[in-house]
């Protein structure tokens, strides 16, 4: 599958609009490793094959074991591999990815702000639309993922 075009040279002033905020949320003080779960969680949700290489490989570069992302799309059935904050974040991911379906409950609300303060949540809620937004362009662009391009050179 070929790319379309590259997003990053037609618009580079939008495309720098989005690293920005990627670039805010690498120094915003949540966890890199939790704020790459959401990133891997929410592109599995939405089948960004590129996203999901990316994320996959920081993810290993910050020492997560395999086993753990593995169990990502099956998170609520891992148990104890993934902690308090990581679960919350991991269902704030996709309560918001999925907001056209259910909208965000109270309960949701509540069970996010329970683990994080306002900012915490703010910015978790920044990381989600980021993604899906990085997301919804890697896939109508084709982007080509890190794991496929090493096999065609």
């Amino acid at each position: 599958m070929a790319n379309r075009i590259d997003y990053t040279k037609a618009s580079p002033e939008g495309y720098r609009s989005f690293t920005s905020a990627y670039l805010y949320l690498q120094k915003c003080g949540l966890p890199r490793d939790l704020v790459d779960l959401v990133y891997l969680r929410v592109s599995l949700i939405n089948g960004c094959a590129y996203c999901i290489d990316a994320h996959t490989r920081e993810l290993r570069r910050f020492g997560v074991a395999s086993d753990k992302l593995t169990l990502v799309p099956a998170w609520r059935e891992a148990g104890a591999l993934f902690t308090e904050k990581e679960r919350a974040a991991l269902a704030w991911a996709e309560r918001l990815t999925y907001v056209a379906q259910a909208g965000v409950p109270d309960a949701d609300y509540d069970a996010i702000t329970s683990v994080f303060d306002d900012r915490a949540v703010a910015d978790l809620t920044y990381a989600v639309c980021l993604i899906n937004s990085f997301n919804r362009m890697a896939i109508a662009f084709r982007r080509t993922p890190e794991a496929v391009a090493a096999l065609e050179q």
